[in-house]
């Protein structure tokens, strides 16, 4: 099977429009345990001419070995870039889409604090739905789009970004709590990792709140 690399086709007509786009994508909505991460990523006009990293593609569709290196090539040719972030407990507290709007909205505000001006930006959310504004985004320019974290390079940017950033953490947890499995399953539903919870109960990073025994076995 193919895979059609990401452009910047979208990008280019809105920055007609806007005089920056942001865009964001969540990694780690599913999981047990972990927190969920939002990447962000400013792409003005200048950023959009230029090539689109070799090997830049959504997160899942890069091998785990390879993202480091196509992550670090993306935030170099964005130039601003950052990573928000929603904790275990966060998520029990006020649930995953309202969670992942505020894990969107620490990484926007991340980026304004580095001299972004995101007053001025359209941000663009792979999905179909703005878990953005409800969560207190109500002054940003919003739209989402489906798959585009396959189809826009910016997204894909963020995708990979995110991901690299949680995959990290996750692994720092696993010294934590090896019994887990962190490293391996980064805390999503793995048979090992359903088995070490009956065995041995939740952690304090796990989502108290989530049905996870009946979690389905995503590896």
């Amino acid at each position: 099977m193919t895979v059609v690399a990401p452009r910047l086709t979208v990008e280019r007509r809105l920055l007609r429009e806007h005089a920056l786009v942001i865009a964001c994508d969540e990694v780690g909505r599913g999981a047990l345990a972990g927190p969920v991460a939002v990447g962000a990523v400013a792409v003005d006009a200048t950023a959009a001419r230029r090539r689109v990293p070799e090997g830049l593609r959504d997160s899942k569709l890069v091998t785990e070995h390879r993202r480091p290196d196509v992550a670090a090539r993306a935030a170099a040719w964005v130039g601003a870039s950052a990573v928000g972030w929603s904790s275990a407990a966060e998520i029990d507290e006020v649930g995953i889409m309202r969670a992942l709007g505020l894990a969107a909205l620490r990484a926007i505000a991340d980026l304004r604090s580095g001299g972004v001006l995101v007053e001025d930006a359209i941000v663009i959310l792979d999905g179909n739905h703005d878990y953005i504004t409800p969560a207190g985004g109500e002054g940003l320019h919003v739209q989402p789009i489906v798959k585009a974290d396959r189809d826009c390079a910016s997204a894909s940017a963020a995708s990979v970004i995110a991901k690299v950033a949680r995959d990290t953490l996750m692994v720092s947890l696993h010294e934590e709590a090896p019994a887990y499995q962190w490293a391996r399953n980064k805390g999503y539903a793995s048979a090992e990792h359903r088995a070490a919870i009956r065995a041995q109960g939740l952690s304090a990073h796990h989502r108290a709140s989530w049905a996870i025994a009946d979690a389905p076995t995503l590896f």
